[in-house]
């Protein structure tokens, strides 16, 4: 008997316990508005939430690297249209001096403004974003161009940034370069022969030479032969009797060489040699303020050509500019929507786990309801078990 009794009591409070348990849990789910509490809860789909959350906040580190991509292409881009936007200015001043109409005076202070141009253009070169330099490649660190001062004036512009770009992963699988190569975005790099605009008889060699741009060719004659320099008479080649079709003249202070067809050479002088497809935009600007200047006593016949020749210089920069332009808005209308597609898969994300974890409150109501019932139905019939008497038993 003893043990029909204990039995009875076991049962009852299981059956008190169960309910009294079940109820607990819908009241915290209301309370809470959570379905799942604790992983013992619902194991698989506490198990699907982890993973979603992982996932979601891969995706806002995601949007996060892609926020800031944006924003620092979006500088550069600024920081390029500016540039065009000086160019646009330089080859307006040098629009107006070309046409005759202004004196040796003139054309200085253009050059001064021209100059001041320059200053310009390489500070916003050696642009830094968040403490890193803009165009200076994987290399952030250091300031991309390097300045060269004659008389407190800039005399060269050198790129020392790195000749990579520096890539981040933006997405899974997807990176995008938000450091550009500097030397890429202002420099052409599309080589042709050199021109010879000049009247003492030199004419390209048949050579690849390495300089760029324009350089000053020096012609010299010393009572014997001919002499070459292209680094402003510091060095000279001598050119034998008759010349060659192909004579190497090296500046030794850059290691730079042009070669040169020195067979018809007749006269003595300098000439501004054009290298088409390799224009940078600080030592196009460089040139043209020396043309103005005109240390080189150069005549107005002379100075008219080289100006009207440095036109074509900044036609190229802008060109490859505007370029430049498309190509980094470009990108950022690439990473714009790529953002846009990855909040869309963050709000799918939170979708999914609100669907996982958030409770039915309609559900939640009935259910409690029924336990309710359930509980106070389990109290009656253990008010009835436990009040039965040794008597009861007897009958």
């Amino acid at each position: 008997m003893s043990g029909s009794l204990s039995n009875v009591y076991n049962n009852i409070s299981f059956s008190l316990n169960f309910q009294a348990e079940a109820m607990a849990r819908l009241q915290e789910q209301a309370s809470t508005g959570s379905r799942i509490n604790r992983a013992s809860d619902d194991p698989s789909a506490a198990y699907q939430i982890l993973g979603l959350n992982s996932q979601q906040r891969s995706m806002e580190d995601y949007i996060d690297s892609l926020s800031e991509v944006v924003s620092t292409l979006e500088l550069s881009s600024t920081i390029i249209e500016n540039i065009t936007s000086s160019l646009v200015e330089t080859k307006l001043r040098l629009v107006q001096i070309s046409g005759g109409i202004y004196d040796e005076q003139a054309r200085e202070r253009t050059a001064e403004g021209i100059d001041d141009i320059l200053e310009q253009i390489v500070s916003l070169a050696n642009t830094k974003h968040n403490n890193q330099y803009l165009f200076g490649g994987s290399d952030t660190a250091s300031a991309p161009y390097t300045v060269e001062y004659t008389n407190g004036k800039i005399t060269s512009v050198t790129y020392q940034g790195s000749l990579e770009g520096r890539n981040i992963e933006v997405a899974p699988g997807v990176q995008s370069g938000a450091f550009y190569v500097g030397d890429n975005i202002f420099r052409s790099s599309n080589r042709s022969s050199p021109v010879f605009p000049g009247d003492t008889g030199a004419k390209a060699g048949t050579g690849t030479p390495s300089v760029t741009g324009d350089v000053w060719l020096t012609v010299i004659h010393d009572g014997s032969n001919y002499k070459l320099s292209i680094d402003n008479g510091v060095s000279y080649t001598t050119v034998p009797v008759g010349g060659e079709t192909n004579r190497l003249v090296t500046d030794s202070r850059t290691g730079q060489v042009l070669y040169v067809d020195s067979t018809e050479i007749n006269s003595t002088g300098v000439e501004l040699v054009r290298i088409p497809g390799t224009y940078d935009v600080f030592n196009a600007i460089i040139t043209i303020r020396d043309i103005l200047e005109n240390d080189r006593g150069l005549s107005d016949a002379q100075l008219q050509q080289l100006q009207d020749n440095s036109l074509d210089s900044l036609e190229e920069i802008s060109n490859l500019l505007l370029q430049q332009s498309v190509s980094v808005g470009s990108k950022i209308g690439f990473l714009d929507n790529l953002k846009d597609s990855l909040k869309n898969l963050k709000y799918d994300t939170e979708d999914e786990v609100t669907r996982l974890q958030e409770a039915d409150i309609a559900q939640i109501a009935i259910d409690m309801s029924r336990r309710q019932v359930l509980y106070q139905m389990s109290l009656s019939v253990a008010g009835k078990l436990m009040s039965m008497s040794l008597l009861d038993f007897l009958r």
